[in-house]
């Protein structure tokens, strides 16, 4: 069995970035924007009445507060403020997705934040810390190996470990910048094709050819990506070929 997720609720009227409703009726899990690094609350609470009515779970998707650069930014700050930030945002969107008639189930944090927490104790530790802080039953989702997912497991939080289908690898099993021109895959066949594998050999091709170990129990497609909702019914259509369930790793909403 293995989940599909991907980042929604982050458009703007002036910036419209993916189709939510569209990606709703292909993954199992939707990573919600919390508004801070993109999205409006009319368009985030929408997208969470879609997720409920879909019967898919629900995770929050807190950012940096930068909605000039995506979210794509680090943002300098003591690890006290971003355990502030994280916790006001997932306490919004919680609430909102109680409005909804729904919850959330998981914390997967966004861009720059994603990064930083994979490798910086401190802020990794502030995320954990705010999570806790809103819901102690709630699960963090990230990067195999990551500091995060190391330290929410340390304090009792359930800690689910996803790969990329869209995104290209690096040796050392972190992604490839945005910054590169390759950083992002757009071969749906290919992509499929990997995933596939990923799922029932637990590998992934690095770009230089390294075979990666990669154990996740979610696969994320960008939502924001171009051709992201063909490529993630493309991946789906794959692994139920296969014969691999698709179910969220949290449950239903």
């Amino acid at each position: 069995m293995i989940d599909l997720n991907s980042d929604l609720g982050e458009n703007e009227p002036e910036r419209i970035v993916s189709d939510d409703a569209a990606m709703l009726d292909v993954v199992t899990s939707a990573n919600v924007s919390c508004g801070r690094h993109a999205g409006t609350t009319e368009g985030i609470r929408a997208t969470l009445a879609a997720a409920v009515a879909a019967g898919v779970t629900i995770g929050a998707h807190p950012g940096y507060p930068d909605r000039a650069g995506f979210g794509r930014r680090r943002v300098e700050g003591a690890p006290a403020a971003l355990r502030a930030e994280v916790e006001e945002q997932v306490g919004a969107l919680a609430a909102l997705a109680r409005a909804a008639g729904g919850r959330i189930a998981y914390v997967k944090p966004h861009g720059a934040l994603y990064h930083d927490v994979a490798r910086d104790e401190e802020r990794a530790a502030a995320l954990v810390d705010a999570v806790r802080a809103v819901d102690d039953r709630l699960a963090v989702l990230a990067l195999p190996g990551s500091a995060v997912l190391r330290l929410a497991e340390r304090a009792g939080l359930r800690a689910v470990a996803e790969a990329f289908a869209d995104r290209a690898y690096l040796p050392d099993g972190g992604l490839v910048p945005r910054s590169r021109a390759d950083a992002v895959l757009h071969d749906t066949g290919a992509v499929a094709e990997r995933m596939a594998r990923l799922v029932s050999d637990g590998r992934i091709d690095a770009v230089d050819g390294t075979s990666l170990r990669v154990r996740a129990e979610s696969i994320c497609v960008h939502g924001d990506s171009p051709g992201a909702v063909g490529m993630a019914r493309a991946v789906r259509a794959r692994l139920e070929a296969a014969g691999i369930p698709l179910a969220s790793f949290a449950g239903a909403t």
